[in-house]
């Protein structure tokens, strides 16, 4: 049986890479769907809400489909879901104006959330902020007054304390109580145990939440020491092809990337490095073994065959 709610999590304790499968424009958010996809051969599912329409009630049907149809062979309840969405963390406005998605999809029941063309470090805490709730504060600056201090009219530091490494720490947690009693039951959890779980890895060492960034434009680049170090991220991506498009090329590159485009898809995976976040990357069967030595723990491609492959080299035991 599986130690976590999470699939993704527990193999990434292990050091283990994960492989993901589904679209990265929309998916088709039906029951019978999701019933299908509980017995992928991935260990997540990807739903791209970026560019696919953002349907709630599509989700909220392919969870409760999965669900029903669990658990997985390996233990879990479901596959874990991850959600594209379609706000840009351009800078922390656009993240909080936008918080409303996060909420959405997270009351689904899914299991973590990609943020797409991330920028700033500001933007990604807020982001982080956004999915967590209040009463979780690992990480939190202490310097905030506490909530009777606030109710009697103190006020937040205008910028936020560093811990002992220079990281800003976070804010507090913006998701709202109300979505529990829809996303614990495809946990398989009491809304009391959702809400103390429902907190990102691996800033929360029980938290079940994975998120994420996809830097996607030279911005995204230049500032990436800095997203990648923000508290509660658990992967990191470039984005190939808006990235490529952002450098003049109208057709994405195909590896080997032109020396611009290599040099920052290995300052992105350095600095994951340095951070203890996953890198994920697009791999093939005849790459897969290369990238697992390189550092690569979450794999794109949808390739079952690379997915034997890379799961035979690292000898794993978690059934699929």
């Amino acid at each position: 049986m599986g130690r976590r709610i999470n699939r993704c999590i527990e193999l990434l304790e292990q050091h283990q890479a994960v492989y993901y499968d589904g679209p990265h424009s929309g998916h088709v958010l039906t029951p019978a769907q999701g019933r299908s996809d509980a017995a992928s051969w991935a260990d997540y599912m990807n739903v791209g809400m970026e560019h696919g329409a953002f349907d709630m009630a599509g989700l909220a049907e392919y969870m409760r489909g999965m669900a029903e149809a669990g658990p997985t062979r390996s233990g879990h309840h479901t596959p874990a879901v991850i959600v594209e969405a379609p706000v840009n963390g351009i800078d922390a406005a656009h993240v909080r104006y936008n918080a409303w998605q996060f909420r959405q999809i997270l009351g689904r029941g899914v299991h973590g959330i990609l943020l797409c063309q991330a920028e700033s470090a500001d933007a990604v805490r807020a982001f982080v902020e956004s999915c967590r709730y209040p009463h979780n504060t690992i990480g939190v600056d202490p310097n905030i007054p506490s909530p009777t201090a606030r109710m009697a009219g103190a006020t937040r530091p205008k910028d936020p304390s560093t811990d002992t490494t220079g990281r800003r720490l976070l804010g507090i947690g913006t998701r709202g109580r109300g979505s529990e009693s829809t996303a614990a039951p495809i946990w398989g959890l009491s809304a009391e145990d959702y809400m103390a779980r429902c907190d990102p890895w691996p800033l929360n060492p029980i938290g079940e939440l994975l998120l994420g960034v996809k830097l996607e434009s030279p911005e995204g680049i230049a500032n990436c020491e800095e997203i990648v170090s923000v508290p509660g991220l658990g992967f990191a991506e470039i984005g190939p092809g808006d990235l490529s498009l952002s450098l003049g090329y109208r057709t994405i590159p195909q590896e080997p990337f032109p020396p611009e485009m290599q040099i920052a898809r290995d300052r992105v995976l350095a600095a994951c490095r340095n951070n203890g976040v996953a890198f994920l990357q697009s791999c093939s069967p005849d790459n897969i073994i290369a990238r697992i030595d390189e550092g690569v723990r979450v794999i794109a491609g949808h390739s079952e065959e690379a997915a034997i492959k890379g799961r035979a080299y690292q000898k794993r035991t978690l059934p699929v």
